[in-house]
C-alpha cells in the first residue's frame, strides 16, 4: 500500500491511534454509528414539526438532539473519566531524541485498514508526518516548528519539555477515581511533538488563527495603497486545508468533516427559514491534564465588495480557549462565543 502525506494529514492512513486492538476500535465505531442512526429519525421529525409550525431556526439555535453528546459532556459530573485516557501510551515517560526515533512505537504494527478507505483519528499518523517534515526540510522537526512560531511572533509557544524552565507554565489537573482534583501525572511528550507536544498561550493561538485567516482572505482585498502584504500561506493552500475530505468525520461537531489537520463545517441551509450553517474551521486538543480549542469563523465576503471594503484582513472571529483540566469539551462553547461576536459585528 501507499501512505501519502495527504492521507496522514486527514487521518485516512490506517495507522493506529493509542488503542492497539482493532476489534475494540471497530466496536466503538459501530456504537457511534448506531447512536447516530437512532438520533437521525428524531432530528428529521423535529425538523418537520418546526417547519410545519413556521418556527424559524437561525444559526444561533441548535436542535436539541443534534448536539446531545456535547451537552452530556458539558453537564457530566466532576470526575468523569474519558476512556481514551485509559490508554497506557498517553503516559509514556521515555525521552526520545528525535521524531525518527519515536516511530519505533508503532512502525511494526499492522495498519487497521487500507489507506484511504476509512477515517481513524491518529496521533501517530502525525508523528510520521513530522518525520516527513524533518526529512523534507533537512532540519529537526522541533527546530523547524520553532522557526515558524518565531515568524508568526508566537514567542510564548515552546516545546513541552519537562526539564526546561518555562515562564508562567501552568499546572495541569485531573480527577482521580474518587472524583477528587489532583495533579496530572508526569509524562514526557517527546514521542509525539506534532500530535500534542507544544505549550502555548491564548495570545499566541490568536496570532496563529489570525495569520491563517489573513492568508485565507488576503487575495480578496485591495489596500488603498495597493500594497497589501501577502499572507504567510497562499490563499489557495488555506482553502485546500479547509476543504472537507470525503470519508472523514468529526467527533466534536456532527455538522463537520475533517479536512487537512482541521475540522470544517461548510456553509449550508437546506430550506428557507431552516437552520443555517456558517463556514468555520476548528480543532480541539486533549492532553494529560489539559484541554483546548482554536476556532476560526471567517467573515462572509462578497468578491465585488471586498475590493472596495475599508480596512484589511483578517476579517472574522477567532476564538481560543485553554484549560488546565483534562477531558473538557470546549468546541461548542467556542462556537457560541464566535457567533455572539459575529452577530454583534453584523448588527453594526
Amino acid at each position: 500500500v501507499t501512505v501519502t502525506t495527504r492521507l496522514l494529514v486527514s487521518h485516512l492512513s490506517g495507522i493506529r491511534h493509542y488503542e492497539k486492538d482493532i476489534a475494540k476500535v471497530k466496536e466503538e465505531k459501530e456504537k457511534a454509528n448506531r447512536a447516530l442512526r437512532l438520533t437521525k429519525p428524531h432530528q428529521d421529525k423535529e425538523q418537520k414539526e418546526k417547519e410545519g409550525k413556521g418556527v424559524e431556526k437561525t444559526d444561533s439555535v441548535k436542535p436539541r438532539k443534534e448536539h446531545e453528546s456535547e451537552t452530556k459532556s458539558q453537564n457530566s459530573k466532576p470526575g468523569r473519566r474519558d476512556k481514551e485516557f485509559e490508554q497506557e501510551e498517553y503516559y509514556l515517560k521515555e525521552k526520545f531524541e528525535s521524531v525518527i526515533e519515536s516511530l519505533k512505537i508503532f512502525k511494526n504494527d499492522p495498519l487497521f485498514f487500507k489507506p484511504g478507505d476509512q477515517f481513524l483519528y491518529s496521533t501517530y499518523g502525525f508523528t510520521l508526518l513530522s518525520a516527513v517534515v524533518e526529512r523534507a526540510s533537512g532540519q529537526k522537526f522541533t527546530d523547524y516548528m520553532l522557526k515558524i512560531f518565531r515568524d508568526l511572533d508566537m514567542l510564548s509557544t515552546v516545546l513541552d519539555d519537562n526539564e526546561a524552565m518555562i515562564y508562567n507554565r501552568a499546572r495541569c489537573y485531573v480527577y482521580n477515581k474518587k472524583g477528587r482534583l489532583v495533579n496530572a501525572p508526569y509524562v514526557d511528550n517527546s514521542y509525539k511533538w506534532a500530535g500534542g507536544g507544544f505549550l502555548s498561550s491564548v495570545g499566541d493561538l490568536l496570532k496563529f488563527g489570525n495569520a491563517l485567516l489573513y492568508s485565507y482572505q488576503a487575495s480578496q482585498f485591495k489596500s488603498s495603497a495597493g500594497k497589501l502584504l501577502p499572507g504567510y500561506l497562499k490563499a489557495d493552500t488555506v482553502a485546500m486545508m479547509w476543504s472537507p475530505v470525503p470519508k472523514t468525520e468529526v467527533s466534536w461537531d456532527r455538522d463537520g468533516k475533517y479536512a487537512m489537520a482541521w475540522a470544517v463545517v461548510e456553509k449550508k441551509q437546506q430550506c428557507g427559514c431552516c437552520r443555517q450553517q456558517r463556514h468555520y474551521a476548528s480543532h480541539t486538543g486533549g492532553a494529560v491534564g489539559a484541554s483546548s480549542v482554536l476556532l476560526i469563523l471567517p467573515e462572509e465576503l462578497h468578491s465585488e465588495a471586498a475590493g472596495a471594503r475599508p480596512g484589511a484582513p483578517p476579517r472574522g472571529v477567532v476564538v481560543t480557549i485553554l484549560c488546565n483540566m483534562q477531558s473538557v469539551s470546549l468546541n461548542s462553547t467556542a462556537l457560541k462565543i464566535a457567533r455572539e461576536f459575529d452577530k454583534e459585528k453584523r448588527a453594526q
